[in-house]
């Protein structure tokens, strides 16, 4: 494995595998959402290499992540995971994992070189001392004493403001091309009498952007897709697909 290597994971999850892999393990999210039983699936398959960040786009598009491992890497940690894992993957049952691939994707970027993107993110904020999420929307308009504002606006601003302290990349232009309230399951931390983890859904806003950015650093522009942007990273948000600049 090579820490300046990057690679563009894409796995075939089987739907139907997926959600009963999930009702097993009781991971099934009330409201749909497949991010936490993913995050699961994903440690079950490759331990502590799991790629994030990671999404997932649907059944027949399948999941994209980004990774330091090689598909000869990843198909050598996943080749000891459980039969159902790997089916509920994807994986297939071949010991090359052919339904696994991993491309490596660049790493050498031009300063100023300008990049289309899309990103599904949890435009949110930690307040204070408390450290409590809050979508960034509703900080915004409290902000502005109730004044009347633009959710999109607030959403790019956000995201604008994001990429210039994670750095390597400077926002050029955007708008948000999906919105939803969306409650996404997530476990407590240990603690208490019981020393359990629980479940409980935490509501919050998901969106998804599209616009333009461009390469201010590149090492630091490998590190930000490396990383990915924003909070809940593990759990399908954060990661930037690159595309070609619209003329």
């Amino acid at each position: 494995m090579s820490s300046d290597a990057l690679y563009l994971l894409h796995t075939q999850p089987d739907p139907q595998r997926l959600a009963a892999w999930a009702a097993r393990h009781r991971l099934l999210d009330t409201q749909g959402d497949l991010g936490y039983a993913l995050h699961a699936l994903l440690h079950a398959a490759f331990g502590e290499h799991a790629p994030q960040p990671f999404r997932y786009l649907d059944a027949e598009q399948g999941l994209l992540a980004y990774t330091r491992l090689s598909a000869a890497e990843l198909a050598q940690c996943a080749a000891l995971a459980d039969p159902d894992v790997a089916a509920a993957l994807g994986l297939g049952q071949t010991l090359n994992h052919a339904g696994l691939s991993a491309r490596p994707f660049p790493t050498q970027w031009a300063v100023g070189h300008a990049l289309g993107f899309e990103v599904r993110v949890r435009p949110i904020i930690r307040e204070g001392k408390t450290g409590r999420e809050r979508d960034a929307f509703l900080a915004a308009v409290e902000k502005a004493g109730g004044s009347e504002l633009d959710r999109s606006e607030v959403y790019v601003q956000w995201l604008r403001e994001l990429l210039a302290r994670q750095g390597g990349a400077e926002l050029v232009d955007a708008n948000v091309t999906r919105y939803q309230l969306l409650g996404v399951t997530r476990k407590t931390q240990k603690g208490g009498s019981d020393d359990a983890r629980h479940s409980r859904v935490v509501s919050g806003p998901d969106a998804v952007l599209t616009g333009q950015l461009r390469v201010m650093d590149p090492q630091a522009f490998t590190q930000l897709l490396a990383h990915g942007v924003g909070r809940h990273r593990a759990f399908g948000f954060g990661l930037l697909l690159l595309r070609s600049a619209r003329a």
